[in-house]
């Protein structure tokens, strides 16, 4: 279970990060490729991408696991990316022994360059630098854009929640299981981790590739980052200009969901009016059911969805 435990202070110090970080974002994206959830959204992208992806890429697959729990000297928290890479190659001294076998159990291949990694050894790290320059070309360049208006939506949107709804149910709506348990923001899935930000606030960031659980990070004396899933996923952001700022925020797909669930409505008429797979349905529904923005009930065999108060706002406020 993630438990991060707040105080006043905490609570009164929660703020967004002013733009997506370029070696986070790559990381979260090489790692949605290994996992498997969410098959109807980023299915046919992890296709695409596995097609694409360069060889000269896979050494960071010993580095990023699909748990998304990787090292952090690998994505550095900056806002350039030639920065970042600078970080990268400067954290070469701070590698300690004891790291390197948690590091290794993790990797499917053979541990041999992890060890030269962590050995210092200068052609190890120019086979990083090599692959995370690699990696940057073909998965962020093309698609930043959209990376950037996935973020931006993301924060535009939740900005709103927290002035009408509060801090708490912006929180709540990061993940279908987080949830709160007096001051603590608590998220029930593996693995364990628990931190108290003792003043420091914390930083949320929406990320257009993360899947899973809300990821915890941190980085010197700062506040800690909590990265979530943005709710336009990169394969739903639009590539050309969206036609409105609710197709902006969710995606014209999921926003078409959302707009037809005024009526209450089943998961195959969805699918039917809406010309698009069962599976498709699920992904939305589950995702605008998490952001608090529809209900869903069963009546017999039929799972009927309906739009909340909330979602409303919503529509009304797109309008």
């Amino acid at each position: 279970m993630l438990r991060v435990h707040f105080t006043a202070e905490d609570l009164l110090g929660v703020t967004f990060a002013p733009e997506p970080y370029p070696l986070v974002e790559l990381a979260l994206a090489l790692v949605a490729w290994q996992r498997t959830d969410q098959q109807a959204v980023f299915g046919r992208w992890r296709g695409r991408l596995g097609r694409e992806l360069p060889a000269r890429v896979r050494p960071l697959f010993d580095l990023l696991g699909p748990d998304g729990d990787n090292p952090s000297f690998v994505e550095p928290l900056t806002h350039g990316f030639e920065e970042g890479l600078e970080r990268v190659r400067a954290s070469a001294g701070t590698l300690t022994p004891e790291s390197l076998p948690r590091t290794a159990a993790r990797a499917p291949g053979a541990s041999s360059w992890l060890r030269a990694l962590w050995g210092r050894d200068a052609d190890a790290w120019d086979d990083l630098e090599r692959a995370l320059r690699a990696a940057h070309d073909a998965v962020l360049v093309p698609h930043w854009a959209r990376v950037r208006q996935s973020f931006r939506a993301d924060v535009a949107w939740r900005t709103r929640l927290m002035a009408t709804h509060g801090i708490r149910a912006a929180l709540a709506s990061t993940h279908p299981a987080a949830r709160w348990h007096g001051t603590a923001f608590e998220v029930g899935l593996p693995p364990d981790y628990e931190v108290r930000l003792d003043g420091r606030g914390l930083r949320l960031v929406p990320s257009a590739f993360w899947t899973g659980r809300p990821l915890l990070a941190a980085e010197g004396d700062g506040p800690p980052l909590l990265v979530y899933p943005a709710m336009t996923p990169l394969p739903l952001a639009a590539a050309e200009p969206a036609q409105g700022a609710l197709d902006a925020l969710l995606g014209r797909t999921r926003a078409a969901v959302l707009q037809s669930l005024v009526e209450q409505r089943t998961t195959s008429e969805l699918a039917r009016d809406l010309a698009i797979s069962l599976p498709s349905v699920s992904e939305h529904t589950r995702t605008l059911r998490a952001a608090g923005l529809i209900t869903t009930e069963r009546d017999g065999k039929a799972v009927l969805h309906s739009v909340t108060g909330l979602g409303v706002d919503l529509l009304h406020s797109g309008a």
